[in-house]
């Protein structure tokens, strides 16, 4: 830890008054935004492929745009933040968002892909800036803020991905459901305007060096491995998962839900897996139980056992929350300092969200080939056992270089 670091939050004990509570209540706020413009996509995919006249494979490019976005953001992102300053690179990218929410909510095809790629861009900042601006205003505690912006983050997007169909149904259609994650974006605005009263470039950042480049490290390409593999897995659920149990026989509103169900169990593993891993020299037992759950959840998934479809939905999102707070842990666990941090996660999100891109135009597209989602499933279960073998080897207690 630098000096520069130390000085930022010297104390080993949060004062939970004044700034230090509104940075806390912000970053809760900012993490709000992060997943639920996109979660709300999913369930009202087929209002927008018949409304619009488009096929299965340009639905899932829907998904994919933003993960295109991420992958050529993320590297950008820390260099921006030590030219503007954490505080005011938040705030910009946060105002981006409203802008492509807005976009791509006025009903056509040219504005939904735009505007999408507007809220990819402005969600990127967020996903590679909040773990290093953590670990630099809070550096004794990082377990416990990262389990509020990770929990924050998979509780608003279960409940985009659950209102998100009921919505599209009523009068407001597929455009309101996908304006409605606005709300949240607007007060995150305003919640966020007093850190601006702290923002700085950091020129001290220019300054910070890892001895050996990151993408000589294995440690990087496990981590990398880890974001790129979960991310692919949620952003491929939140896609087709819906469309899947419709084709299961299950009501269209039911199946809505039953991916909001799956986003609402993320949230226990998300709040006490960085809160536990922070604490574990070792993170490996953590993998191997999220391994198991998604197994268990996607055979149970493949084999149409539709009857328990609310206990696979379950695993799957035990799975998956666990899976992401560890992948997003990695940046601060396997780093020295805040700035290491923001360089591997911006290395690992744009590598990882590149390969992750694949998953919905990969799935819609096998689901199109074929004739169903079988095939398709079952490459669920291969994704997972890759996510086993790189989350494991990024456990090891070990920095980057």
């Amino acid at each position: 830890m630098t000096t520069n670091e130390e000085s930022t939050y010297p104390s080993r004990k949060i004062n939970w008054k004044g700034t230090t509570l509104l940075l806390v209540i912000g970053v809760i706020f900012l993490a709000s935004t992060l997943r639920m413009p996109l979660t709300v996509v999913g369930p009202i995919i087929s209002f927008i492929r018949e409304d619009l006249g488009i096929s299965n494979v340009l639905a899932g490019f829907l998904t994919t745009i933003p993960l295109l976005a991420f992958a050529l953001v993320s590297p950008i992102a820390p260099v921006v933040a030590r030219k503007l300053g954490l505080e005011l690179t938040l705030f910009l990218s946060t105002i981006l968002l409203a802008l492509g929410i807005v976009l791509r909510s006025l009903g056509t095809t040219w504005l939904l892909v735009f505007g999408t790629m507007i809220i990819g861009v402005a969600i990127s900042f967020g996903n590679v800036l909040i773990p290093g601006l953590l670990k630099l205003k809070f550096p004794y505690h990082v377990g416990l803020l990262m389990a509020f912006f990770t929990m924050s983050m998979n509780l608003t997007a279960g409940i985009g991905a659950g209102i998100s169909y009921p919505i599209a149904n009523a009068s407001l259609g597929w455009q309101g459901a996908l304006a409605i994650a606005l709300v949240l974006v607007v007060l995150t605005i305003l919640i966020w305007i007093p850190q601006l009263k702290a923002n700085k470039p950091e020129p001290t950042v220019a300054t910070t060096k890892t001895r050996i480049p990151l993408w000589k490290s294995p440690v990087t390409w496990a981590v990398t491995g880890a974001m790129g593999l979960q991310s692919l897995l949620f952003y491929t659920t939140a896609a087709w998962i819906p469309e899947i149990y419709i084709a299961q026989g299950i009501a269209a509103d039911r199946a809505g839900w039953m991916f909001s169900i799956m986003q609402f169990s993320q949230v226990p593993m998300a709040l006490v897996v960085p809160i536990i891993a922070s604490k574990m020299t070792s993170q490996r037992p953590l993998v191997l139980m999220f391994t198991a759950f998604y197994f268990i959840g996607f055979t149970g998934v493949v084999m149409e056992w539709t009857s328990l479809a609310v206990l696979w939905m379950i695993l799957l999102g035990l799975a998956g929350g666990a899976s992401f707070a560890l992948a997003m842990m990695f940046f601060t666990l396997r780093t020295r300092t805040a700035f290491e941090a923001a360089d591997l996660s911006g290395f690992a999100q744009s590598l990882g969200y590149l390969f992750a891109a694949v998953g919905p135009i990969l799935f819609g597209y096998l689901h199109d080939l074929f004739g169903g989602w079988n095939i398709a499933g079952w490459l669920f279960v291969v994704v997972a056992a890759l996510l086993f073998f790189c989350s494991f080897r990024a456990s090891k207690n070990e920095y980057v270089n």
